[in-house]
């Protein structure tokens, strides 16, 4: 059960809290630059997490269940944090929260369907969306470490709304497949 890919997931839930801790003061780049370097291992543990099963076939339930958990909380921590720091600020918050959404409507949505035994497979538009999400987080940390160089921060915005344009498709994608299925 305590395989090395499962670790690796649990490593990413277990450094959310020192994310986080490094994040709460804007006023401190040097905390966003080590902040961005936290996020940069907890993205590599990510892919290696999830690679090392499939290659090793040690993919288990435990991952299965624990892996997307790990990425939402991770997402919903980096979002609300750089809200407050004002790192995402205005109307920008707007796309964070449509991000925000989707994961909770699609959680549900995937429990919802588990109990009708209906699997609803991540699309690739789905990991492109994650992808997108990541770097513009990733930016957005980079931009406090760097508040000097205002384009980083400015990348992290852009790709923060094309994030949230994906979200909305496949979030409505999810729910078409989810629509089908209920009364």
């Amino acid at each position: 059960m305590l395989t090395l890919p499962n670790l690796l997931t649990l490593s990413r839930i277990v450094a959310i809290p020192l994310l986080a801790a490094l994040l709460w003061w804007p006023q401190w780049p040097a905390g966003y630059g080590i902040a961005f370097g936290l996020y940069c291992l907890m993205g590599i543990t990510d892919y290696f997490d999830g690679y090392l099963a499939r290659a090793n076939g040690a993919v288990s339930r435990l991952g299965i269940f624990l892996d997307p958990i790990a990425d939402k909380i991770m997402v919903a921590a980096v979002i609300l944090l750089l809200v407050r720091s004002g790192d995402i600020p205005g109307l920008h918050v707007i796309a964070a929260l449509v991000i925000l959404l989707r994961e909770i409507a699609v959680s549900g949505l995937r429990e919802f369907l588990a109990q009708l035994q209906v699997s609803v497979p991540v699309s690739q538009l789905a990991k492109w969306k994650t992808t997108l999400q990541l770097v513009a987080l990733g930016a957005l940390i980079l931009g406090g470490a760097t508040p000097g160089q205002p384009w980083v921060a400015a990348v992290g915005l852009v790709s923060l709304w094309g994030a949230a344009a994906l979200t909305l498709i496949t979030g409505w994608d999810y729910l078409r497949v989810g629509l089908k299925h209920m009364d």
